[in-house]
């Protein structure tokens, strides 16, 4: 074989061994522990919301991937398949902020009106504000 298509065979070896490795390492990473986390922002459930209608590209840009605090009133409490969610009321009838909470969190205390401080990762919007691996901070 020429000595230039080994060099190419070598270079494509190596990056999909590189690859590999990303994905193993992506694939066993833990989620953050939120409850620990210091988060990046403090804002409120409505307040949110407001960003993410003004002007959504920025609002992606400037929450998604990052830890938020969150305060806000409970307008729901669901639980499905292991996972409980907690719809945080806006003042919108048609959007709220929904917290996905991190397995094993003990929601048997939530109930609707109660204000809450929640830290979760922001997802992102689609007619709510979507948070993850959500941790309950306090119960007022």
């Amino acid at each position: 074989m020429k000595t230039y298509v080994k060099v190419a065979l070598g270079v494509v070896m190596i990056l999909a061994i590189a690859g590999m490795l990303a994905a193993i390492y992506l694939f066993l990473k833990e989620p953050a522990d939120t409850a620990r986390a210091k988060p990046e922002f403090t804002v409120t459930a409505s307040g949110l919301l407001k960003d993410f209608a003004a002007d959504e590209a920025a609002a992606t840009a400037k929450y998604a991937g990052r830890i938020i605090e969150i305060n806000g009133t409970i307008s729901e409490v669901r639980s499905d398949n292991n996972a409980t969610t907690v719809a945080l009321s806006t003042g919108d009838p048609m959007s709220s902020v929904l917290c996905t909470l991190a397995a094993g969190a003990d929601a048997t205390s939530l109930k609707e009106g109660t204000e809450i401080i929640i830290r979760g990762e922001c997802s992102g919007f689609l007619m709510d504000v979507l948070l993850k691996n959500c941790s309950i901070i306090q119960i007022k």
